[in-house]
């Protein structure tokens, strides 16, 4: 089943195409991979996916729900587009957590927010709206002991490395429970020695089954990880495939020079 349908995204900035009709599919489950030289509008495809950029033309389909199309003429609603963009969790290169907040308090805000106004909508008790954000108290302690922070609840940011801030990032997402999990160069920021951890935590993720769009400049883990391997260059999907074909069999000639220049490096 497809969780994820693009068709023909466009996006202009000025007079500079970003994207020049994207295509593609994902299926549920499926750990998909975004490879490409700066510049080829891997990380604007993925925030037009998300919510946080409009394209120009196009439209986006997550679990069967429309979240964006150019050709509807009505503008959606505050509530339509905030029921769009919970469709998929992102987590930025630069971790963008609140520097005044607790581990605990960055992951549940934004739940906790969701539910206070669900409450506030329904007519909810003060009884049952403590209770249903006790419920997402306790599902951020699970969700932070499964990235390994359990003893980094009440910790700020600025005590964490940057490993454990992208972790708590991830969990921030997590508790949305999101449709897809979207990275965006989610290492880029760290050190190479702590790399791993995060890359470790992706790596649990996709073991168990989480539907994933990752855009990466790591090509060994986008090897390991992945179902498929997009290769994006001047804003268009160049190349497709698995990552025994994108890495191994590479078609396109433009692909090949990235390639070879990048594991090279």
């Amino acid at each position: 089943m497809h969780i994820l349908e693009v068709q023909n995204l466009c996006k202009e900035f000025g007079s500079a195409k970003v994207l020049k009709g994207i295509d593609f599919n994902q299926e549920e489950g499926q750990v998909v991979s975004i490879i490409g030289s700066s510049g080829s509008g891997k990380t604007t495809l993925l925030r037009c996916i998300t919510g946080l950029e409009t394209a120009d033309s196009g439209k986006i389909t997550v679990g069967g729900h429309v979240t964006f199309d150019a050709a509807e003429k009505k503008k959606p609603s505050k509530a339509e587009r905030r029921e769009n963009q919970l469709c998929t969790g992102l987590v930025f290169q630069s971790f963008n957590l609140f520097p005044q907040y607790t581990v605990r308090k960055n992951v549940t805000l934004a739940k906790e927010l969701l539910v206070r106004e669900e409450c506030k909508a329904k007519k909810r008790s003060r009884q049952e709206t403590k209770a249903a954000l006790a419920e997402i108290d306790e599902s951020a302690e699970k969700i932070i002991a499964s990235v390994g922070l359990s003893d980094k609840l009440e910790n700020y940011p600025c005590e964490l490395s940057g490993g454990q801030q992208q972790r708590v990032a991830i969990a921030r997402a997590l508790i949305l429970s999101p449709k897809i999990l979207c990275f965006d160069e989610p290492t880029s920021a760290l050190d190479p020695e702590i790399t791993g951890e995060v890359l470790a935590v992706i790596r649990k993720l996709a073991g168990e089954g989480r539907t994933m769009l990752i855009v990466t400049h790591e090509m060994g883990f986008a090897r390991e990880v992945s179902n498929e391997v997009i290769f994006m260059h001047d804003g268009v999907i160049a190349e497709r495939g698995t990552p025994v074909q994108v890495f191994d069999d590479p078609q396109n000639a433009r692909l090949r020079e990235f390639l070879s220049a990048t594991l090279r490096a």
